[in-house]
């Protein structure tokens, strides 16, 4: 498996600011009003063969750009950026041999052929030896239900349907990585689902280097322990969920609800405030001893039920969003 290597990364845009009406256009022939974007500033990073990684940031904080260097489409401004000690972009035709790509707004498989056919073109480019290739399709159709659809043409199938598949067709010729931009959007319930515990089967297999870019935080935790999150372009965070919650200010609720409570409420432990429903509610610190708390409320009081929430994650991360622009 390959690990990933990115230094001082860069990659810069020149911009054209369109004028109004014709003679806009035409003083746009003549001196274009150009500016320059940056897309990814010097970013740095480091993703070892087998981790599940994900990359977070609000639209246009350069997650895309970032895959798209990844995969040889795009090339750095400047920087480095090493897959397995290839350059992505200038040893293309190596470098895509090993990688697996699910891009959620576009398809890799044929429009007007059926699923099976799209499967043994790609099966025939990567060289999939035909017993691998039969194992593969039989162990898709086992988690991902794709037997269904395989005589299907792609145009006719739904958008959980095609992400399915488009998942499989990455997966054929058993890359040693995989990236994926936004693999579960517009999914139902079920099919996210179902593509989640796929992929973390496929993580815990430890065959697989995965990078992961979404706006769906559900399928980023459950998949991911490392969160790489950028902002205009800059990498401001890199380390674990639980890591950036905390640098976040995220706290955690512990909601009792007392057998007793006129009775129990004098004796229990400070600093708890009455919901309207007349529980009481701890509000706690990462760094808080919630076991301890525990033991002193069940040591205190009759307690009929208890609940403990994790923090908003989407809340936090929005508001992390919201600070940087």
């Amino acid at each position: 498996m390959p690990d990933i290597r990115a230094t001082a990364l860069c990659r810069r845009y020149n911009v054209v600011d369109r004028r109004r009406g014709l003679g806009g256009a035409l003083r746009d022939l003549v001196r274009p009003d150009a500016r320059e974007h940056v897309a990814v500033a010097n970013v740095d990073f480091h993703i070892a063969p087998g981790e599940a990684v994900a990359l977070l940031g609000p639209n246009g904080a350069g997650k895309s750009t970032t895959l798209k260097m990844l995969c040889g489409i795009l090339r750095p401004t400047s920087g480095e950026l090493r897959v397995g000690g290839l350059d992505p972009w200038a040893d293309r035709v190596r470098h895509v041999r090993g990688l697996g790509v699910v891009f959620g707004q576009r398809t890799q498989l044929w429009w007007d052929l059926a699923v099976i056919e799209s499967f043994d073109l790609l099966a025939a480019m990567f060289d999939v030896p035909a017993a691998d290739y039969r194992a593969r399709l039989d162990h898709f159709d086992s988690v991902l239900g794709i037997g269904p659809l395989l005589r299907t043409p792609v145009r006719q199938l739904s958008l959980g349907e095609r992400m399915r598949c488009d998942l499989a067709a990455a997966l054929l010729h058993a890359p040693p990585l995989l990236v994926l931009d936004e693999p579960s959007v517009g999914l139902d319930v079920a099919v996210k689902l179902r593509l989640r515990a796929f992929l973390t089967a496929l993580r815990d297999s430890g065959k697989t280097t995965i990078v992961l870019a979404s706006h769906d935080l559900a399928d980023v935790t459950a998949l991911c322990p490392r969160v790489l999150v950028l902002a205009e372009g800059a990498l401001i965070h890199d380390g674990s969920m639980d890591g950036l919650l905390r640098t976040l200010g995220g706290r955690r609720t512990l909601t009792v609800t007392l057998t007793h409570p006129e009775r129990d409420r004098a004796g229990l432990p400070v600093g708890f405030n009455m919901d309207d429903s007349g529980r009481a509610v701890w509000t706690l610190a990462p760094d808080d001893d919630a076991p301890a708390l525990l033991r002193a409320i069940l040591g205190a009081a009759e307690v009929a039920d208890l609940q403990m929430a994790d923090p908003p994650v989407e809340s936090l991360v929005a508001r992390l969003y919201e600070e940087r622009r």
